[in-house]
Parts: C-alpha cells; sequence; structure tokens
C-alpha cells in the first residue's frame, strides 16, 4: 500500500474555502501527502505555500477529473484516500427551481462524486486498499425545510455510499460518511443567495409562472413569499445570530475527517455536532406528521 513517497496520497475535492480546505491541512500536518483540488487552482495559493499539492479538479467535468485523476498518479502511483468534499446547497421551493439550477445541484453533489469515485477504484483495486470518504450532511437523514434539491442530492450519497460500502470491501476499500451538522462555513451564504434568487416562474413553465399569472393564484405576487422570509431567517440565526455557536468550525470537521482516515477501522458514519445527532433523532423517533409539526413550529412557517 505505500506510494512512492512512503505517505499515503489523499485527493480532497473542494479545496478552496471550507471544510475541504481545513482538511486539506489537518491532514498534511497530520503527515499525509495532500493533493487539494478546486474549480479554480487560484484558490488554493495559500496550500501550496504550506507544501500541499494543489490541482484543478471540477467535478462537473469528465476532462478536469481524468486530468486530475493522471496528474496524482503520474506522481504517486495510486490513490489511497479520496474524500469528496465539494459540494453546495440549493435551497428555495420546488416549484420554482429551474430545471438547470437542480441539474447542476446533481451533478456537483452527487454525479461528480460518482464519477470520480469511478475513476479511483480501479487503482484502489489493484494495490489492495484504499479509502473513500464521502462528505455528506446530517441533511442526507432529515430533511429540513427549503432545501428539497440539496436534501435529495445528499440522501443520494448516502444510499450510494452504503452499496458502495458493501461491493467494494472485498478488495480492502471501505467507504466512510462524514454527516456534518451547521457548520460556521461560505456554505450558508450561498444556500441563502440561492433562496433569495428563486422567483416566480423560476420553473420556466410560462412568462412569469407554471401558470403564466405570476406564480400567485390570483396572480398577485410570489405565493411563497412567507415561506421563504421563513427559511432565510433560519440561516440569519445560524449565520452569525444568536445560534452560530451551536455549529461546528470547519477544523472542528477537518479533524473528525483525519480521525476518520488514520483510524485502523473507521466507523461507517460520523454523524458530527449536537444539532446534527438531535435532528437525526428526531427524525428517526417522531412520527411524521409529529416532526413536520415540529419543523412547522421552529422554523415559523406559515400554515
Amino acid at each position: 500500500m505505500a506510494t512512492r513517497t512512503g505517505r499515503p496520497a489523499v485527493l480532497i475535492t473542494g479545496c478552496s474555502s471550507g471544510i475541504g480546505r481545513a482538511a486539506a491541512i489537518s491532514l498534511h500536518e497530520a503527515g499525509f501527502r495532500v493533493y487539494a483540488s478546486a474549480r479554480n487552482p487560484a484558490a488554493l495559493g495559500d496550500l501550496a505555500g504550506r507544501g500541499l499539492r494543489t490541482l484543478a479538479l471540477d467535478v462537473t467535468d469528465e476532462a478536469s477529473m481524468t486530468e486530475a485523476l493522471a496528474a496524482v498518479e503520474a506522481d504517486q502511483s495510486a490513490i489511497r484516500v479520496l474524500i469528496n468534499n465539494a459540494g453546495y446547497g440549493l435551497y428555495g421551493p420546488v416549484e420554482q427551481q429551474p430545471m438547470s439550477e437542480i441539474r447542476r445541484q446533481f451533478e456537483t453533489n452527487f454525479f461528480g462524486l460518482v464519477r470520480l469515485t469511478q475513476l479511483v477504484l480501479p487503482g484502489m483495486r489493484r494495490q489492495g486498499a484504499g479509502r473513500i470518504l464521502n462528505v455528506s450532511s446530517m441533511g442526507g437523514r432529515a430533511t429540513l425545510p427549503g432545501g428539497a434539491f440539496y436534501h435529495a442530492s445528499k440522501y443520494a450519497v448516502e444510499a450510494l455510499s452504503d452499496a458502495l460500502r458493501m461491493e467494494v470491501a472485498q478488495f480492502g476499500i471501505e467507504v466512510v460518511l462524514i454527516e456534518p451538522g451547521p457548520v460556521n462555513t461560505p456554505w450558508s451564504q450561498v444556500a441563502a443567495d440561492s433562496l433569495a434568487t428563486a422567483v416566480p416562474g423560476g420553473a420556466g413553465g410560462g412568462p412569469s409562472g407554471p401558470d403564466g399569472n405570476g406564480g400567485g393564484p390570483d396572480g398577485d405576487g410570489d405565493p411563497y413569499a412567507a415561506y421563504k422570509a421563513a427559511v432565510s431567517a433560519s440561516f440569519d440565526l445560524v449565520q452569525g445570530g444568536p445560534l452560530a455557536r451551536l455549529g461546528s468550525t470547519p477544523e472542528q470537521v477537518a479533524a473528525v475527517i483525519t480521525r476518520a482516515v488514520a483510524a485502523r477501522r473507521p466507523h461507517t458514519r460520523y454523524l458530527i455536532n449536537p444539532v446534527a445527532r438531535s435532528v437525526v433523532t428526531l427524525n428517526r423517533v417522531l412520527p411524521g406528521r409529529a416532526y413536520d409539526a415540529l419543523l412547522r413550529r421552529q422554523y415559523k412557517l406559515p400554515n
């Protein structure tokens, strides 16, 4: 399993900020040979200055993925650990999301992860060992208001990981899910911005809405305005608001990722943060309508 440098090679996607950047630094400091990647390699200059290898990798582009993988394998012969971290949150009512945005969400959060995993697996099989960490979310096990397609993509990551773990165990390859709760990163701002841009007619069904009347039953504006305002307020509470202290830092999540990479026998799942554990537990033990009612009350959603 040794690489040419004697240090295990780790490829991480989405390292321009947040969890990916923190994980790259943490693993580098732990002695791994880290290849930190992002769509824009210019955003990785500070990591290169620390001695990490950096490269361009866009998980929505087949050529970009194959070129990045070839560059790592030319240097290391095989990747020991793949960390699929790249992703973002698309928020807004189902009715108002254009299919182009829905497809982009899945291309980034799921299909790119699948394809990069497919590309890495042959090398891991040849060396008889490997580890794949998929950065999912508590949102892959419990759905919160406003993020239908984000949650759908993370539920897909969870199902894929569970199936893949059984497929590749025979080759000495392990599959691990990282499931953070709220994290103080730019992710929340990106999700909030996508919520703000979801507008009547966003699904492209007519001149101003799917029924051509401005999106509302009487053509009088956005029928989801109150709902979106309530979801937006939840982002404000977590992002710099009174609930910010309940969120994890990227460094805390990175520490868990490093433990999962270094462990002789890692857990199949790492559910991070008390908020995540609470939400997932409530979703598991409460009847569906009771869980919905709890969320409606907490988010102050319109009835």
